[in-house]
């Protein structure tokens, strides 16, 4: 089955023992940060804070909704106990197939309606995510929505948002991006404000496909429906014509104020480190919020992995690239990009190397706007899921000068880049060949590996599995 909310969710995952309720008072100022921060960094359980500093009763956080493929494997109805392979194979199956939302009248997010001068962001339990932020941020984990007014695309995004007074936020977003793709060049050079609603603490496979790269034109809100396997209810907003999750918990309706600017950041970011740079925003103004009773925040507490968006956009991304590498007739066998490696890695497994696939894949990489750093690609034979089997392929297989190709790129959230390749937008991208030079013939060059899996006769394995809890293990 499918969660139409967090409440469902969260019940499951206390069944599963990956969520906790939390029924000491918690403060939002850091405190609340720093349990999520350990959770994610230890592989804890979602915590349910039920008592927030200078908040009345009802006022709760969820804190690390998605930060494991534990939950993920749970959201979607799937043993919490399946592997990354196993997940990322029905989650490629089910995007196959999109569902369309179904539009309802009403829904649990319309139990609390304020608009105009009522408005005030700092009536929810907004945390203090890190020490060092530029503020107290609103948006983490989250759904923006907007429409090209060009075209029946409504994009639904994950961009941070920053709180700044009772009614203006300041948002994080590039150009690049699909929010700053409609902002920058349909609404702003017309001058027009651009309508948003941000949902928040809509259902785990929506928040999901928000944080999850997917093609310009596409409507995010039809793969959450396939990864539910029914439509996505949705409901009209108050003061646009923007559709919302009708089970969110917190809806905020405005429009983005072209030719305005307020500071955003610092924030602590998915790389796992916090940069120093403030940025400008245009405002993000709130004219209403709907909200049900007794709201939950939701609380992604990003920095170094695992957390929600390393589990978000690494299945997401892999799955699509994988998905581009076949429509290009690469022999892909799978894709990973490890939370490891905060999204920057990813590892590509192939059937059969040659020279042309490799270089195909190169201008794949090199041609995608995701921020990919490095490129690994292996052998059939290598686990692309299993990074003792990639490390090895690596230190074994790649060549330190013919199986490396280094270009220059755009600019990704890397603290190793300089402040001049900052300031002028550069980045730089690796291509590592891991895999055996395509001369070499199977039978007679390539040396097998000596591993149990490989150096073995099958009796003799089946034997050793057999008698495994007899030795004594």
């Amino acid at each position: 089955m499918s969660f139409k909310d967090n409440r469902e969710f969260v019940k499951a995952l206390q069944k599963t023992g990956d969520a906790i309720v939390v029924r000491t008072e918690v403060d939002w100022d850091l405190e609340a940060g720093a349990i999520t921060r350990r959770v994610c960094e230890t592989g804890g359980p979602a915590p349910l804070f039920e008592r927030i500093k200078d908040y009345p009763a009802g006022y709760r956080i969820l804190g690390a909704p998605l930060a494991n493929y534990r939950r993920l494997a749970v959201a979607m109805d799937m043993s919490p106990d399946s592997t990354l392979k196993t997940i990322q194979e029905q989650y490629e199956q089910r995007i196959e197939h999109p569902i369309k939302p179904k539009l309802v009248k009403d829904g649990p997010c319309k139990e609390n309606i304020v608009r105009g001068k009522d408005v005030d962001l700092f009536q929810f339990a907004i945390p203090m995510v890190h020490e060092g932020d530029g503020g107290r941020y609103i948006g983490t984990w989250h759904i923006n929505i907007n429409k090209d007014p060009d075209s029946d695309w409504t994009n639904w995004g994950m961009y941070r948002l920053m709180a700044h007074n009772h009614t203006d936020m300041a948002g994080f977003f590039a150009t690049h991006q699909h929010q700053g793709l409609i902002y920058f060049r349909k609404y702003q050079p017309r001058g027009l404000p651009m309508p948003f609603a941000v949902a928040i603490g809509a259902d785990p496979l929506s928040s999901l496909v928000a944080g999850t790269a997917f093609k310009k034109g596409e409507n995010e809100v039809d793969f959450a429906g396939a990864l539910a396997r029914e439509p996505i209810e949705l409901v009209k907003c108050e003061t646009n014509d923007l559709e919302v999750p009708s089970h969110a918990e917190i809806i905020l309706e405005g429009e983005i104020l072209p030719g305005t600017n307020l500071p955003e950041g610092p924030f602590g970011e998915y790389p796992g480190y916090r940069f120093p740079e403030r940025r400008s925003s245009p405002i993000f103004r709130v004219n209403c919020i709907t909200y049900r009773n007794d709201p939950i925040m939701t609380l992604s507490c990003v920095g170094f992995p695992t957390d929600d968006s390393h589990v978000s956009v690494s299945l997401g991304a892999a799955v699509a690239f994988k998905r581009s590498l076949k429509a290009r007739g690469v022999p892909v066998t799978q894709v990973n990009w490890p939370t490891e490696g905060v999204e920057h890695l990813m590892v590509v497994g192939i059937e059969k190397r040659d020279d042309a696939t490799v270089d195909l894949i190169e201008q794949m990489v090199l041609g995608s706007r995701t921020p990919i750093c490095v490129t690994m690609i292996v052998d059939s034979d290598v686990d692309v899921f299993n990074l003792k089997e990639v490390i090895h392929a690596f230190l074994t297989k790649c060549h330190p000068i013919r199986g490396v190709r280094r270009h220059e790129s755009f600019w990704t959230l890397s603290p190793y880049l300089s402040h001049e390749e900052w300031v002028a937008n550069r980045g730089a991208r690796l291509i590592l060949d891991c895999t055996w030079p395509s001369s070499w013939k199977k039978e007679t060059t390539i040396p097998p590996r000596a591993s149990f899996a490989v150096m073995y006769p099958e009796g003799v394995k089946e034997l050793v599995l057999r008698k495994w809890k007899e030795y004594g293990f």
